[in-house]
């Protein structure tokens, strides 16, 4: 072959190669980004928690992108982006800040009552939506109609932890320790007033910090007033060595609590001292009873080599939620998606979502749960 055929033939290959990835390219350019922002305790105490919902949110994303979904004529490409806020409230500022700048229009997350607060002031001024687990009452009670509380609140996880301890426990005298976090106050305050309602007497309310590790002092003067349980309003963190403690003292009371205590990581920090001593509240039906439960719980331990933990189906759900409020709306535009969500049901691993006009779950299941062998074993749901 002489020279001019064969610079003819790497011309004409040329073109065709070029012609293809420009095909490619133009086809990648009629995808429609949709950034999903993560706010979470990626670092501290808390991050076991933290990266678990994130996860939540990382297996939904590639689910949405195996299989993509069609929204305007344009596929949807998702993308996550989360930000370490800590669990603590400036931290949270910084990280709703940071998923605003970046563009993100919907955000699964804060975990933490305390960070969600605020920072839920900032994405709804960014008309960014927000679905959190953050259980404090006042989350859904400023008013913002693209926030969405995606499990039971404390009111309900207080209460139906005073429910049965009054009602299956026979309990008389309980105490109360809360750490002063918006959750922790929360939660203690929605158990004791259900426990007064329940004819329980509260023998005292002590504090701490989500800081402490050593609770000898307040634990000693409470054994003195002989309580059947103590209520603690905190997380896995501080719960772990206040039941060691507990045991050291000689306090045969049991250690009750909300969902932050519902967790492997408590069974795992307390090790023996967290067995039928240790009972909590969660928000959510049983995931091993729900009908997609066993095949999300599979699927999350083969993708992450670990169990799913107390929030990673509640943020897989609310990742997906996004996604059939987008198709619903036929809109990525967050004032569109966000009356879709307010008015739709949408029905995930962890349960139904479906708001009322504060945008909490019209029905949220409590499970309370005891610990075996390391591990929450649900007892009986409410």
């Amino acid at each position: 072959m002489t020279l001019k055929p064969i610079l003819k033939h790497i011309v004409k290959h040329s073109a065709a190669a070029l012609a293809l990835l420009g095909a490619a390219g133009a086809a990648g350019a009629q995808d429609l980004l949709v950034k999903i922002g993560h706010s979470g305790p990626l670092s501290g105490a808390q991050a076991f928690s933290g990266k678990d919902n994130e996860n939540g949110v990382r297996l939904a994303v590639e689910e949405l992108n195996a299989k993509p979904i069609t929204v305007g004529g344009k596929k949807l490409r998702f993308e996550l982006l989360s930000e370490d806020d800590q669990g603590d409230p400036k931290s949270g500022m910084a990280a709703a800040q940071k998923l605003i700048d970046k563009g993100v229009k919907f955000v699964v997350g804060p975990y933490n009552s305390g960070v969600a607060i605020p920072a839920s002031r900032a994405y709804n001024d960014a008309g960014v939506l927000l679905a959190t687990v953050a259980t404090n009452p006042k989350v859904t009670q400023q008013g913002y109609a693209g926030l969405f509380r995606i499990n039971a609140s404390d009111t309900q996880l207080g209460s139906k932890m005073a429910l049965y301890a009054a009602k299956e426990l026979k309990f008389k005298n309980v105490a109360v320790i809360d750490d002063r976090t918006a959750f922790g106050q929360g939660v203690a305050e929605e158990f004791k007033k259900q426990a007064k309602a329940s004819g329980m007497q509260i023998a005292g309310h002590e504090f701490t910090t989500d800081k402490a590790f050593d609770f000898s002092a307040i634990l000693t003067k409470l054994k003195t007033k002989q309580p059947d349980a103590i209520f603690f309003g905190g997380y896995a963190p501080q719960a772990a060595p206040m039941a060691r403690q507990m045991r050291q003292l000689g306090i045969h009371a049991k250690l009750l609590g909300g969902d932050t205590i519902c967790t492997a990581e408590m069974g795992k920090l307390a090790g023996d001292a967290a067995g039928d001593n240790v009972l909590c509240s969660q928000g959510g039906a049983l995931l091993d009873k729900a009908s997609a439960g066993p095949a999300f719980k599979a699927k999350f331990k083969a993708r992450f080599k670990q169990d799913a933990d107390v929030y990673a189906a509640s943020y897989y759900d609310a990742t997906l939620m996004y996604a059939q409020a987008m198709q619903k709306a036929n809109s990525t535009d967050p004032a569109k998606v966000g009356p879709a969500v307010s008015a739709g049901a949408y029905q995930g691993v962890a349960g139904t979502y479906s708001f009322d006009a504060k945008g909490d779950m019209k029905q949220s299941p409590v499970t309370i749960f005891t610990f075996k062998n390391g591990q929450p074993l649900p007892l009986s749901s409410y």
